[in-house]
């Protein structure tokens, strides 16, 4: 079942992502590595910036996350994550499936460029990597991360065209 989440459910995503992000060790520059992969002081940032997550749950677990953020011309998919445990049981698909469903302007995903599982996973669901440049210009807009991130990162676009 997939719901949206909410204050109660801070801890279980903190971990979730934290769990999750641990396929990125070693995969991702080491200067962008820390541990934990995302403190409870950014994520509690992302939340009051406006990225809102929807939890995928099972029986009473929550085992994966999304996070949408409205950017008014584009919408975000943010910090997509499953616990180890379960990952390639398609619970991602479904949880992109029901985020994007809903998104009423163009949809961009960012992530890392070494994490090619990633890239394939959305490219499977339908999004195209965008070119060097537009990247850069996108992460810039849309996206508040560090030079370094934005050198070591792509941006996936959805199938809806659009110049923003």
């Amino acid at each position: 079942m997939i719901r949206k989440c909410d204050d109660k459910d801070f801890r279980q995503i903190w971990e979730i992502i934290n769990d999750g992000a641990s396929a990125y060790k070693g995969i991702i520059p080491p200067d962008r590595w820390h541990d934990p992969y995302m403190s409870e002081e950014e994520l509690k940032s992302q939340v009051d910036e406006g990225v809102q997550f929807w939890g995928y749950h099972e029986k009473d677990e929550m085992i994966g996350v999304m996070g949408i953020q409205d950017k008014g011309e584009v919408t975000l998919i943010r910090h997509a994550y499953v616990r180890s445990a379960h990952r390639n049981k398609g619970i991602g698909g479904m949880l992109l499936s029901h985020l994007t469903s809903g998104a009423i302007t163009p949809i961009l995903i960012g992530t890392w460029a070494d994490a090619t599982w990633a890239i394939k996973f959305y490219q499977k669901h339908g999004f195209r990597e965008v070119s060097e440049t537009e990247k850069t210009r996108l992460l810039m807009k849309y996206w508040n991360i560090p030079r370094r991130q934005l050198e070591t990162s792509v941006v996936l676009a959805g199938q809806t065209t659009f110049n923003v």
